[in-house]
């Protein structure tokens, strides 16, 4: 029988502020492509043609009250923030673990108003749009992609080399 790595702990970093305990929950990026169908004369079927990355976006959800957050909102830099997720995921099979770590670097777009009243929850979910992102898992970098510096790097193979040495950059 064989058991997946499950996430088991987590910490959220900011601006190398460590929100242990301050986190309760992240929605990790979702990667997608921005794709176009095509279908010309000789051609039985469309195709979707790869038109580059979708933004990418990290959402987080705080407990209570975290002024730091604040310190880039509005800033006109597009990674006036950065962002790192580490995970421990374990496995109940053999009890190994895996590390995941996300880097992101970006803009906070949303810092949500939150629903207040004496002895509940007050959560803030935040959304930062992200211009970088970088997932290692077990200290090998699965993709890094920088979109204002044109990088797509996914296993190591360098996707956007040709590009950016046709484009003389």
């Amino acid at each position: 029988m064989a058991l997946p790595h499950k996430l088991k702990d987590f910490n959220l970093y900011g601006d190398s502020n460590s929100w242990q305990g301050q986190v309760k929950s992240l929605t990790t990026p979702e990667l997608s492509r921005n794709v176009t169908s095509y279908r010309a004369g000789g051609m039985d079927a469309e195709v979707e043609l790869d038109m580059g990355q979708q933004v990418i976006e990290f959402q987080w959800t705080i407990a209570g009250v975290l002024a730091e957050i604040y310190n880039e909102y509005g800033s006109p830099v597009h990674d006036a923030t950065q962002r790192r997720f580490v995970g421990s995921y374990e496995s109940d099979e053999d009890g190994t673990i895996k590390a995941v770590e996300i880097v992101v670097r970006g803009r906070d777009k949303t810092i949500g108003g939150a629903d207040s009243s004496p002895g509940d929850d007050s959560d803030t979910q935040i959304t930062t749009t992200c211009s970088y992102y970088k997932l290692t898992i077990d200290d090998e970098t699965i993709i890094e992609i920088d979109g204002p510096g044109m990088v797509f790097n996914v296993r190591g193979e360098d996707r956007m080399a040709d590009r950016r040495a046709a484009l003389q950059l």
